[in-house]
């Protein structure tokens, strides 16, 4: 078993508490068609191909940079246990995405952790292309839509 230091190592973690309900956030994720309008860091859009919203279900997007280039994205869900927990794996650059949903009241504790494969992957991914900074901004960005979306 790996040491609880080597995995510290090897994530990226974000936690927030989002002033909405659980089944409301959740849709937010389930969804292509909202999460479409969220997914990524600042100045991205996206075009959803697939997303087979199951156990072994593949969703497949595109992410469309602010600098014109596109970045395909594939990952498969592992694991689904509705209002509760999502797992998938994404391939180039391979991580395992965890995102864990607990009701707090009417609000919702948001807790998403990427874990990579090796140190040296957690560098390239994390440090040289600032994907802590994407996470974060990528939250922001799912702050910003529930509050659209529940205003409406």
């Amino acid at each position: 078993m790996e040491s609880e230091n080597n995995i510290q190592n090897r994530i990226l973690q974000s936690k927030i508490l989002l002033k909405v309900p659980t089944d409301i956030v959740w849709e937010m994720w389930e969804n292509p068609e909202h999460i479409a309008n969220w997914w990524g860091p600042n100045g991205f859009t996206n075009t959803i191909h697939k997303m087979d919203f199951k156990e072994e279900g593949e969703w497949n997007l595109t992410m469309h940079g602010p600098d014109g280039k596109n970045y395909p994205n594939r990952s498969i869900f592992k694991e689904i246990i509705p209002l509760r927990k999502i797992v998938f794996e994404h391939f180039n650059p391979h991580f395992i995405t965890t995102v864990l949903f607990e009701s707090e009241n009417s609000e919702t504790i948001l807790d998403w952790t990427l874990l990579f494969d090796s140190e040296e992957m957690f560098d390239i991914i994390v440090k040289a292309h600032k994907a802590d900074q994407g996470q974060k901004e990528n939250i922001e960005k799912l702050e910003k839509y529930l509050s659209e979306f529940i205003s409406k």
